[in-house]
């Protein structure tokens, strides 16, 4: 048994604590938190036979990067659940170093799942993304401030739509306020564009993944939230069942009990808050589908209300999401006109590719414009693998579709047929539209 290295991390320092297999210190020191510094630490004092630890912080995947090639083994371990069980009423960096050193020591230090390289530039793209969404809302936030100090109302319009800008540049201000605008709306213009770059740079990196598109079948899920579940997800072998992935989004009730007495309560919110959200905002989209989820959003928002709908709706995409990235099948509901822009213009935007057509040249787009394919058909053509038909579905399932009133939307999507719109715009509702623009 080799020797225990805790170290206590900050933006600056760390402090290191070295414990033999008794447990005794042999070694209490504080370095620079730099590259050259680590290095010279790890040749010069670690060997190959130690393990160490520390907790998950900004810059801890860099040092266990630095270090892991010099030891047995690097532990991450999760801050909050550590403080829960070693809480001391002195608290020092010697302190924590030894503490983390001796909970690793003794196989107590609770471990998180460390992300393998592709999970990690995954997670700073959505993380990046995440960041400059937050920073337009400020900048919004503030626009609608400074017309509520001015008590202008805002038209009945989006603010921020073409119309809403042209309403905006010809609003009469003040000298103040004028200027004060005019500096909101060029960090906008900015933000967006930033945006736009970051998108096609997910996209880039999304193409090449086909866990995206199996997702993107999903109702509401576009490729910016399937890549953000992606990257909370990480590695699908880690979770026994779809149940701990939702608690894992933090989107199960929180539960007290003691003796005969339970109380249940709002969603735990632990995990990634990043990709709760997004799976929310894909939740809203759900209230007019005419799937199963369509029928369990309204049966619930009936019962309960709204609000109550949308978080329940999100927990059962993560459900769904898990299933179908276990199962490597689509999703068996879908519709074919949604699913079909999205996953043509994910196609479109990161390759370039557009699909030929084979029909003759002049009536071709018409017709194809006009006909709507299966479901599996449009899976194909997408290379994807096939989903259940109704017919291959077990006995339990289809007495739920029949329960909800689904059974029939469940077999017209597994069959082709024409729209009477001359074009395949035509055949896109306004909440199929809704569908593919969400979570933009």
């Amino acid at each position: 048994m080799g020797r225990c290295v805790g170290l206590d991390i900050h933006k600056r320092v760390v402090q290191v604590c070295i414990l033999d297999p008794a447990g005794q210190v042999q070694a209490q020191t504080r370095l620079d938190c730099t590259l050259e510094a680590l290095g010279a630490f790890a040749q010069a004092h670690l060997q190959r036979t130690d393990r160490i630890a520390l907790e998950a912080t900004t810059n801890t995947w860099s040092i266990v990067a630095l270090l892991r090639p010099f030891v047995a083994e690097v532990v991450v371990s999760n801050p909050l659940r550590t403080q829960a069980i070693a809480q001391a009423k002195v608290k020092t960096d010697k302190v924590d170093a030894r503490v983390l050193a001796e909970l690793l020591r003794v196989g107590y230090l609770p471990e998180v799942w460390q992300p393998d390289p592709a999970t990690q530039q995954i997670r700073q793209l959505t993380s990046r993304r995440a960041g400059l969404v937050a920073d337009r809302t400020t900048v919004k936030n503030r626009i609608h401030a400074l017309l509520h100090v001015r008590l202008i109302p805002t038209p009945g319009t989006d603010l921020f739509s073409r119309q809403g800008l042209a309403w905006l540049k010809a609003l009469p201000l003040d000298d103040l306020g004028r200027a004060a605008l005019e500096s909101e709306l060029r960090l906008l213009a900015a933000m967006e564009q930033e945006l736009q770059a970051m998108d096609a740079l997910i996209t880039r990196y999304a193409w090449p993944d086909p866990r995206v598109k199996l997702l993107m079948t999903l109702p509401g899920i576009d490729v910016r939230t399937a890549q953000a579940l992606l990257a909370a997800v990480g590695e699908l072998a880690r979770f026994p069942d779809a149940d701990h992935l939702a608690a894992y989004l933090g989107l199960v009730p929180s539960t007290r009990q003691s003796a005969h007495k339970a109380f249940h309560g709002p969603i735990t919110k632990h995990g990634n808050a990043h990709a709760r959200w997004l799976l929310v905002q894909a939740a809203q989209s759900l209230a007019r589908h005419p799937g199963p989820l369509g029928a369990f959003f309204q049966r619930l928002a009936r019962r309960k209300n709204r609000h109550v709908a949308i978080v329940a709706c999100a927990r059962k995409l993560a459900t769904l999401a898990f299933h179908i990235l276990r199962n490597q099948e689509p999703y068996r509901y879908a519709k074919p006109t949604t699913t079909r822009v999205k996953l043509s213009r994910f196609r479109v935007r990161a390759s370039g590719q557009k699909r030929p057509t084979s029909l003759p040249t002049g009536i071709g787009a018409i017709a194809s414009a006009r006909r709507i394919p299966a479901l599996n058909e449009l899976y194909a053509a997408e290379s994807l693998p096939p989903a259940r038909t109704p017919d291959q579905l077990p006995a339990g399932e289809l007495n739920t579709l029949r329960r909800s009133g689904t059974l029939a939307f469940a077999r017209s999507v597994h069959t082709p047929h024409r729209v009477a719109g001359p074009t395949q715009a035509a055949a896109v509702q306004p909440q199929e539209a809704e569908e593919v623009q969400q979570g933009a």
